[in-house]
């Protein structure tokens, strides 16, 4: 497959519906990384190794190394959003990045102004937009965004493009008749039917064009049958959604290790307290239910309760998010875990993380674009499941269980680069070594 992939020469452009503190924080970082000011710690793709043969070999390159991704000096950021800030106002706003760093980094960061969103505020209810596109219907705002990428494209000499949705949570809503074909979803654009989300917009302007798009929040945008069919029609990657970050990547990494060790769970409590403009948005109730069916489903797949009754049948799950606006960004979150080992004694972990919402969220939505570019050059069609790691609900064919130990969608990304670049994969099976002693005795 190795000769099968383009070359990732040339300017790539990653477009963000959503300029705020995620965004805007994942481009200042890669500018002052490119400074020298600071490293790009949190991303794989530019700090992350891969092993390849044996362990005896002892190769283990830079992943940027092994696979043909688009260099930082080439990368070129724009997006949309409901207000006209330009991104260093954005980052200022934001409070996430120190004041001083943003001043080093200030002239990139001003030379960057979102375009008009498309937005309804029906769908995010604690936002007033004041930068918003004004169409006759859902087709013309898809017509618009359209030609908003092209232009950007010409206008900065751009080989190639992506998307990454890094917007606001919008409402829940299940899938309707609307969202079950191409045929219909078009008509229903033309029709300006409220049941089509901004987000499902853009990723209907991107695929359309070819452009792959990668859904960094909970709502239902490219997990529809209509943009899956489309997203096959083009040969465009799709990926989603939510991106894995503070709460939801602490349960990733140490659920995984109960379950290996057969330790039981009753009951799994967290609490969330956070002020950015995510915070606001999910004080709805609305919104809220968006990220909360994200985050539940989390535990059940890795625990798997069906399977093993007797240690998670009777597991209590409950999540709870609140606004606080004296922490910005910097979100904190409780959980209290209620276990049980060894004829059935109990025992307790309590977690109390501290983290920074969007530090953890910028590198993930660089890595995604990296590989979804790579993705496209590498002919890679349709659902990107091999991006789970990223993702807290992840995007999968139908009718095949998500993965959310993230151990084993780290082995799956890896061996999807092993593969893309011709190399064998790598099972830990260990027998190979065995054999080789054999053989020397």
């Amino acid at each position: 497959m190795k000769e099968q992939v383009k070359s990732a020469d040339g300017k790539l452009g990653i477009l963000m519906p959503g300029l705020g503190a995620v965004a805007t924080t994942m481009i200042a970082g890669v500018a002052a990384v490119k400074k020298g000011l600071s490293k790009p710690i949190g991303s794989l793709t530019q700090m992350g190794t891969i092993r390849v043969g044996k362990r005896t070999e002892k190769k283990e390159p830079k992943i940027k190394d092994f696979v043909p991704l688009a260099n930082l000096e080439n990368l070129v950021f724009g997006g949309w959003d409901v207000y006209e800030d330009n991104v260093y106002e954005a980052a200022l706003n934001a409070r996430v990045l120190d004041a001083n760093l943003l001043r080093d980094v200030r002239e990139e960061l001003q030379a960057i102004k979102p375009m008009r969103a498309a937005f309804d505020r029906n769908y995010v209810k604690n936002l007033t937009g004041t930068h918003v596109k004004q169409a006759d219907n859902r087709y013309e705002l898809a017509l618009e965004v359209m030609e908003d990428i092209k232009n950007f494209k010409a206008e900065n000499n751009c080989d190639r493009i992506v998307l990454v949705w890094c917007g606001s949570t919008e409402i829940y809503f299940e899938a309707s008749a609307v969202h079950e074909s191409l045929a219909a979803f078009e008509q229903g654009l033309k029709d300006n039917d409220p049941l089509i989300a901004p987000s499902m917009i853009y990723a209907y302007a991107a695929l359309k064009l070819g452009i792959p798009f990668a859904n960094g929040a909970p709502n239902l945008t490219v997990d529809i049958p209509a943009l899956i069919e489309l997203a096959k029609e083009t040969n465009t990657p799709i990926a989603g959604k939510d991106f894995k970050t503070g709460q939801t990547l602490m349960k990733t990494i140490l659920a995984p290790g109960l379950a290996a060790r057969s330790l039981g769970v009753n009951g799994w409590f967290s609490d969330n307290i956070l002020g950015n403009r995510d915070g606001l948005v999910l004080d709805d109730p609305d919104n809220f239910k968006t990220k909360e069916v994200s985050k539940l489903g989390v535990l059940e797949d890795i625990f798997k309760p069906e399977l093993n009754p007797d240690l998670y049948g009777d597991m209590y799950h409950k999540i709870r998010i609140n606004y606080y606006p004296p922490h910005g960004d910097n979100k904190e979150s409780w959980d209290n875990i209620d276990i049980f080992g060894w004829l059935g004694y109990k025992m307790q972990i309590k977690i109390n993380f501290l983290c920074r919402d969007s530090i953890l969220a910028a590198p993930i939505v660089l890595d995604l674009a990296l590989f979804m570019d790579l993705a496209k050059r590498a002919n890679m069609s349709g659902i990107q499941e091999w991006l789970s790691f990223y993702l807290k609900s992840p995007q999968t064919i139908p009718g095949v269980p998500a993965e959310n130990d993230i151990f084993k969608q780290l082995m799956k990304l890896q061996n999807t680069l092993r593969f893309i670049m011709g190399e064998e994969l790598i099972t830990h099976l260990g027998q190979d070594y065995e054999e080789e002693l054999v053989e020397t005795l």
